[in-house]
């Protein structure tokens, strides 16, 4: 999290400024509840420039339940199909969840390259039949992020944007639905953000079981059941901070877009010591995925690292190798302490 939204946390759970009360013992029922819900919103509405016709819901179970909840909500009966990318290691979680309530077409597998580019435009055979478009615009393991929107205009789009959301601006009225749980740009984990158009919540099919009717929820405002309180309320001091502090979705593009040049600068320059796993042109801003000569020097590496104070730089345990995820939190000071860090590691060692 960005050192003041720490700060800030840390006094709310001794005391909520102005409550007398702390955070964590705070009922989900009150009415200092619902006002952090709807500064919430409101901040995510001005960040996104999102229309009055799109719900913002605060929702739990990650992106794993939203792979269900997605299908259950659009999926038609056959012929009409959904059509998914996969694109590494999160989106291919996302294929069994929808095959198990449809049908469903993969258009585009990086997996028989090993997941280092994404598709190009003329590589995907999209249909205007289709029930829905569905992609992942970053995958955390790879280090692949989609620098454009894919997809059709005509057909309804559907991301998961769980690991660059927030990250840079964004044209949200491209979408039907944008879903994106916490732990990354929006706070501690337990709460996901699901923007929905509000057609979408009113074609909710009859008969699902009520936590999986956005309807319930966007009538509830959040607050159909228990709520996670505490990760809501520092996801509004995150999304406060965006605005108050960084100056908005284009500054913040700015920092992480410097921070991912002078960190990939390093390992290109690196003379083959580090070599960056994905494509150039699909590379992650928010995930840096690297491979060291051998994979005893990437254990080297990653526990001398922990050793010096950097924490988190192991590959995912799917992939292996080594894994900087320098999202909106991280500065560009513990970059560059990173970068220096490697030198002197590549010195010692090669």
């Amino acid at each position: 999290m960005p050192a003041s939204v720490l700060r800030e946390t840390q006094a709310a759970i001794d005391e909520v400024p102005g409550l007398g009360l702390s955070v964590l013992g705070v009922s989900h029922r009150s009415k200092w509840f619902r006002d952090v819900v709807a500064e919430a919103e409101e901040h995510f509405r001005a960040l996104l420039g999102l229309p009055p016709e799109y719900h913002v819901l605060f929702l739990q179970g990650g992106s794993t339940l939203q792979f269900s909840q997605v299908p259950l909500t659009l999926l038609k009966p056959p012929p009409n199909e959904a059509e998914y990318l996969h694109t590494g290691y999160w989106s291919g979680k996302s294929l069994p969840e929808a095959k198990a309530v449809g049908p469903i077409k993969t258009l585009w597998s990086g997996q028989a390259e090993g997941f280092r580019r994404l598709p190009t435009d003329a590589e995907l055979a999209t249909s205007a039949g289709a029930s829905y478009f569905h992609y992942i615009s970053n995958e955390t393991v790879e280090g692949l992020q989609f620098h454009r929107i894919p997809g059709r205009d005509d057909v309804l789009r559907i991301c998961d944007m769980s690991s660059d959301f927030l990250s840079k601006p964004l044209d949200a009225t491209r979408f039907a639905v944008i879903y994106a749980h916490a732990q990354k740009n929006l706070g501690p984990s337990g709460v996901t953000v699901v923007i929905v158009r509000d057609d979408i919540v009113k074609r909710v099919p009859p008969g699902l079981p009520s936590m999986m009717d956005y309807r319930c929820h966007a009538e509830a405002h959040s607050i159909y059941n228990t709520p996670p309180v505490f990760a809501i309320y520092v996801t509004m001091l995150i999304a406060r901070w965006l605005r108050r502090d960084v100056g908005g979705l284009a500054a913040m593009e700015k920092i992480n877009a410097t921070k991912a040049a002078t960190l990939y600068a390093a390992v290109d320059g690196s003379g083959e010591f580090y070599r960056g796993r994905a494509a150039v042109a699909d590379r992650s801003l928010m995930n840096v995925v690297f491979n060291l000569p051998t994979a005893e020097l990437e254990k080297r590496f990653t526990s001398e690292a922990e050793a010096a104070g950097f924490y988190g730089l192991d590959g995912h345990r799917s992939l292996g190798g080594v894994r900087a995820s320098i999202y909106n939190a991280v500065t560009q000071s513990s970059v560059e302490a990173l970068i220096g860090f490697m030198r002197d590691f590549q010195q010692r060692a090669g």
